[in-house]
């Protein structure tokens, strides 16, 4: 199998031949940021698979920030399509998990680690990622470390 970068040219390329006009205008932009990361710094390199998803969760949570924003300002032409965009980058991303499984995650790692006061926020914040891998935002796991915290 190749690259998740391949991955993304490939579906480019399709989405081009299909006259995909939203998917071809989110992969560009993707693949864009992608190569902006490859060109930063000291060095050009090729970019991780891991690093691509660092990328595109990036550019997941930059839709879901603007189309909050545009919804809020009464834009919603805007905030449809930044949804969109949002939808089309998640494809290439791994599931999110469910709150259910947030939940039992982070009571697992809390019950490890011995974590029971507020005080404890930052190790117990530590282990719970590391338990989640990347699989839920950081915003969604520090709410259920508070809340079972407290």
């Amino acid at each position: 199998m190749g690259t998740l970068k391949d991955r993304l040219n490939d579906d480019l390329r399709t989405a081009m031949k299909g006259r995909d006009e939203l998917t071809t205008s989110t992969l560009r932009m993707a693949l864009s940021a992608v190569r902006n990361e490859e060109v930063a710094g000291k060095q050009a390199r090729e970019l991780s698979d891991d690093e691509v998803l660092a990328v595109l969760k990036r550019e997941s949570k930059k839709r879901r920030e603007a189309s909050t924003a545009f919804a809020d300002n009464n834009r919603p032409e805007q905030a449809a399509r930044e949804r969109a965009e949002g939808e089309v980058i998640e494809q290439y991303l791994p599931r999110q998990l469910s709150d259910d499984e947030l939940t039992a995650l982070v009571t697992a790692a809390l019950g490890e680690g011995g974590f029971t006061a507020k005080a404890q926020m930052g190790p117990a914040m530590k282990a719970a990622q590391a338990a989640i891998a990347g699989r839920a935002e950081g915003g969604r796991v520090a709410a259920e470390v508070r809340r079972q915290l407290s």
